[in-house]
């Protein structure tokens, strides 16, 4: 039996190193076969990709400080505008108020959020700037008169009105919204994370507004067709809708764009480069922000490289953050040109989203809808860092004029639907980041950003993220009275006011009188006891029919 167990040993060890050899001769025959051999499948083929081969970048390469944009303060090229801006109408009769509190911030607890900035710093983002890099912000009155001109991208304003202060589209205004509306009645349900802080607004791009071409004049005719303009009646979209709370736009991109990959940059001839965003962000720097809000972006598919307008903004908001500045950005919509990130391996997307992309220097925010799952439009990625509500928005009537609420828009189709899209869920976020800003002012734009992600609800994943919500859904609560181990020496607590009724001073000497009598009065009583036992056990006894002598 040993003599067979040797064998069976000896032969083992022949057959590894028969299996060694055959190894080496497998892979030299494999690199003599033709292409034309049998491909490996997807997954087998990954771990032999170079780092730098088509589709497999998840994260981009490092930062080239010498790319930061200088800023012109001004558009790229001409830009005129093409579609009529949005516009109020009544879409079902009168108006009709929109009074109920939306479910984002029911589910974020923003009123609990309110009432404890109140009692820590008496103020609600009070002296923190956010730079809403967007279509511009109309000064709805909910503001409060907190909107500044940063700088305006895309072309002079109409009617006077400084720059950045017109948003033909009306996405800027609803983003804006979310971050800083402040109404003054009551019995509105609606108000933004951070109502106190004020906006800088910087208008970056329109879809309303087109690049002006130069072409030879055509010959003069009767018949010719007026141009296609904003005076032109035939080229006027319909009104967008204010009837019960409805605002929005019509088919070619008046509404805020939401169901065709959102706020897309440099598509065909409407205003918006990722090079006028990055010249955006470094304004934003310059003008004193201390939180930017990007709710656009750039969808591509991953080819392995950066492209030099990539270069340009990713040394921005490399900027910015070192600048101290928090970057928060929408993590992007899925649509035609922006195919979800479905591959069999999370880590080699085959979409890449900018500024998400950048992830160590911004903050990208994917959406949840009001079942608390991920909504089905959020565009996943490895740069997912956190999540917020982003479906059913309510926000501000962006129209001119206005002084309402808006809960639909009018897409493609000409039907009202929801305000929906990562656009607003990043104001959730860039609202959340004023106001640890405004509580914990010593902390740095990166320990901002980290203790956001580390207070979040984290999804049941390794390492506590995933490629949907990454670090989870936000939770306000968390970030603002949460010790946070990598920064505890500079989060300290705030004392916070309490409702605890005033410390009791009276004279104690009736209460030490009572307590002596009560304690005397039992000593006299277990006196009593001992006495009337001791005289019991001492008491002759006698026994039945028993006589004394």
């Amino acid at each position: 039996m040993a003599a067979a167990r040797k064998s069976r040993g000896t032969r083992v060890r022949h057959l590894g190193l028969a299996g060694r050899t055959g190894t080496v001769l497998l892979a030299a025959g494999i690199g003599v076969l033709s292409p034309a051999s049998v491909a490996l499948p997807a997954w087998a083929q990954q771990s032999s990709v170079p780092a730098d081969a088509g589709g497999y970048y998840a994260t981009p390469p490092p930062v080239d400080t010498n790319k930061k944009p200088n800023d012109p303060g001004k558009p790229d090229k001409t830009y005129e505008q093409k579609t009529q801006c949005v516009q109020r109408s009544k879409l079902g009769g009168d108006q009709v108020d929109i009074k109920n509190r939306p479910w984002g911030q029911e589910y974020l607890q923003i009123e609990k959020v309110h009432q404890l900035m109140r009692g820590a710093t008496k103020s609600i983002g009070g002296g923190v700037k956010v730079a809403v890099i967007d279509t511009g912000v109309t000064a709805h009155p909910y503001f409060g008169g907190r909107v500044e001109s940063g700088g305006d991208y895309v072309a002079t304003p109409n009617g006077g009105k400084a720059p950045g202060l017109e948003d033909c589209d009306g996405h800027g205004t609803e983003v804006a919204g979310i971050i800083a509306a402040n109404p003054p009645d009551a019995s509105i349900g609606f108000r933004g994370v951070a109502p106190d802080a004020t906006i800088l607004s910087i208008r970056q791009s329109s879809q309303n507004y087109e690049e002006v071409e130069k072409k030879a004049e055509p010959p003069a005719s009767s018949s010719a067709a007026p141009p296609a303009s904003s005076n032109n009646p035939g080229s006027q979209l319909p009104p967008s809708s204010q009837g019960n709370g409805a605002v929005g736009g019509a088919a070619d991109g008046t509404a805020p764009g939401q169901d065709k990959g959102g706020r897309q940059q440099e598509q065909g001839k409407t205003a918006g480069t990722l090079t006028t965003l990055a010249q955006a962000v470094v304004r934003a720097v310059d003008r004193g922000a201390k939180v930017i809000n990007m709710s656009v972006d750039n969808c591509r598919p991953a080819s392995g490289s950066i492209a030099p307008n990539e270069q340009v903004l990713q040394a921005a908001v490399h900027y910015a953050v070192e600048s101290d500045v928090v970057v928060v950005a929408a993590a992007g919509n899925v649509g035609d040109k922006c195919p979800q990130n479905d591959q069999p391996d999370p880590k080699s997307p085959k979409t890449i989203v900018t500024p998400p992309w950048f992830a160590d220097d911004v903050l990208s925010v994917a959406a949840i809808d009001d079942t608390g799952g991920v909504a089905q439009f959020s565009v996943n990625g490895p740069w997912v860092s956190v999540a917020a509500p982003g479906t059913k928005i309510i926000s501000l009537d962006p129209a001119e004029g206005s002084s309402s609420l808006a809960n639909l828009t009018i897409e493609g189709n000409g039907e009202p639907g929801a305000i929906q899209g990562t656009s607003f869920a990043a104001p959730y976020v860039a609202g959340v980041a004023a106001l640890v800003r405004a509580k914990f002012s010593g902390l740095s734009a990166r320990e901002v950003m980290n203790r956001i992600k580390a207070t979040a609800q984290h999804p049941a994943a390794p390492g506590g993220r995933d490629n949907f919500v990454g670090f989870g859904v936000i939770d306000p609560i968390a970030a603002l009275t949460a010790i946070v181990p990598s920064e505890a020496d500079k989060a300290k607590p705030v004392q916070l006011p309490t409702d605890l009724p005033p410390a009791n001073d009276r004279d104690p000497a009736p209460m030490i009188v009572a307590l002596a009598g009560t304690g005397g009065g039992l000593v006299a009583l277990l006196v009593t006891l001992f006495v009337v036992h001791s005289v019991r056990r001492n008491r002759p006894t006698t026994s039945p029919g028993r006589k004394t002598p």
